[in-house]
């Protein structure tokens, strides 16, 4: 069967779970349902399509229906499972948080959202040190723009920053594409593997990794969008009678996909709304990984 396409490794490893190098564990915690794919080969990760790593997946039904409650469970969830992946503090190095994509296109801007939201405190910290709460950790925070608007590839923007200013640890958040529309604007992926800018919407640039940043990238993403013709391919397996045969419904698809249709990205009409509460829901959890000395509260004040 034709692998369709798809940021979260959850998707990707549906077909492969059965292959050596794979593990995925399934658990509920606070009514969320958390997948746990770990690709522990370089053959597995050539099988699966992503790299060598962990991929959390958070999803909740209650963050489709805009609950506050769900939101919240997810985000102290996340918090959780970030700061786990920290690496320790040594030397009092910040933690640089980066969010990729395009402001000015909405299922891009998911990244540069969470920017916004993120507590910020490296300058506080160096200009004011006696006057800062000690609790505070060092954190700071860019969305560098997309290729098109800046003229800069992401990879250069953010290796110069890492290099002037060396972060122990940088998080990179983006915009993700899905296989399934049920996920879009619900699921969250965690991974400790670095991320490709721009993979939501079909752009794909050089990887954020620790091979090419030198220190750690722990990655956040939600998928905002899904491809057109995966729903088409939907569609289609739902009129053909022998839906157990998927060979005719390959060969639609890679019809679709070589169309200009497989390039077309779909997102919901509600996108604005969801974009928001997302951005919202992401940066409370990397606020409370980065602010761990800090309650929800405390970190609210700071941030107004």
């Amino acid at each position: 069967m034709q692998q369709i396409r798809t940021d979260l490794a959850i998707e990707s490893s549906g077909a492969f779970s059965d292959i050596p190098g794979v593990q995925i564990n399934c658990w509920d915690e606070s009514g969320i349902s958390v997948t746990d794919v770990i690709i522990e080969s370089d053959s597995a990760a050539e099988s699966v399509g992503k790299a060598k790593g962990s991929y959390l997946t958070f999803e909740c039904e209650g963050v489709r229906n805009r609950d506050p409650e769900a939101r919240s469970a997810v985000s102290n969830l996340l918090g959780e499972e970030i700061f786990r992946l920290l690496p320790p503090d040594e030397t009092n190095a910040p933690i640089m948080v980066v969010g990729l994509g395009n402001r000015m296109v909405t299922p891009d801007a998911l990244g540069p959202r969470c920017v916004d939201k993120t507590l910020v405190t490296r300058h506080l910290i160096q200009e004011m040190p006696d006057s800062v709460d000690s609790r505070l950790q060092s954190v700071c925070a860019i969305a560098p723009g997309v290729l098109g608007v800046t003229g800069l590839e992401t990879i250069e923007t953010v290796c110069a920053l890492v290099k002037e200013i060396k972060p122990r640890c940088v998080i990179a958040i983006d915009s993700l594409a899905a296989r399934s529309s049920k996920r879009v604007g619900v699921s969250v992926q965690l991974s400790d593997t670095g991320i490709q800018p721009g993979s939501g919407v079909g752009n794909h640039r050089k990887a954020l990794t620790e091979e090419a940043l030198g220190v750690k990238v722990i990655a956040i993403g939600m998928p905002t969008v899904v491809y057109a013709a995966t729903i088409a391919r939907d569609a289609l397996s739902l009129l053909t009678e022998s839906a157990e045969d998927d060979s005719a419904l390959d060969e639609i698809t890679k019809a679709l996909f070589e169309n200009e249709i497989g390039e077309m990205i779909v997102t919901p009409r509600e996108v604005d709304d969801m974009i928001d509460d997302a951005a919202e829901m992401i940066a409370s959890g990397v606020n409370q990984a980065l602010q761990s000395a800090l309650s929800t509260s405390e970190i609210d004040g700071f941030k107004k």
